[in-house]
């Protein structure tokens, strides 16, 4: 797995001082923590991505959750059309700030096993995602 870049680096910076802010694609789309299940995955159906940024009721980034992640909890036995994000997922993160070199985020993406990781600014907001290329 490599990292993708999704903008067009700066001619002056050198690979190994990429930061992440450098390679963070749009963060598309984002959704309530209110949201069911079944409405979240057909967002990402319509909207033709893997993820989706799940925020709060202050439109603070609490999780990053995939389309197989949906999947299995609507698949389940315990599975009803009223559940909602906020009642499924877990402990929220991981995140990454916009500051750290790629060579870092790549390195923790691919210890943890992320394809994409939700990007963080200072005040809770989610300008981004970094994604690894496959």
């Amino acid at each position: 797995m490599t990292l993708v870049q999704m903008q067009p680096r700066p001619a002056n910076a050198h690979p190994a001082h990429r930061t992440v802010d450098d390679a963070t694609e749009a963060a598309g789309p984002q959704v309530c923590d209110d949201m069911t299940v079944e409405v979240a995955l057909a967002v990402m159906a319509s909207a033709r991505t893997g993820h989706l940024l799940v925020c709060d009721d202050d439109g603070l980034c609490t999780a990053l959750v995939t389309r197989a992640q949906l999947t299995t909890i609507r698949d389940a036995d315990t599975y009803t059309d009223r559940v909602r994000l906020r009642a499924v997922l877990g402990d929220h993160g991981p995140f990454t700030s916009p500051t750290p070199t790629m060579a870092e985020a790549g390195h923790a993406m691919r210890y943890r096993g992320l394809a994409a990781l939700p990007v963080i600014d200072e005040q809770g907001s989610a300008p981004g995602v970094l994604a690894l290329a496959r």
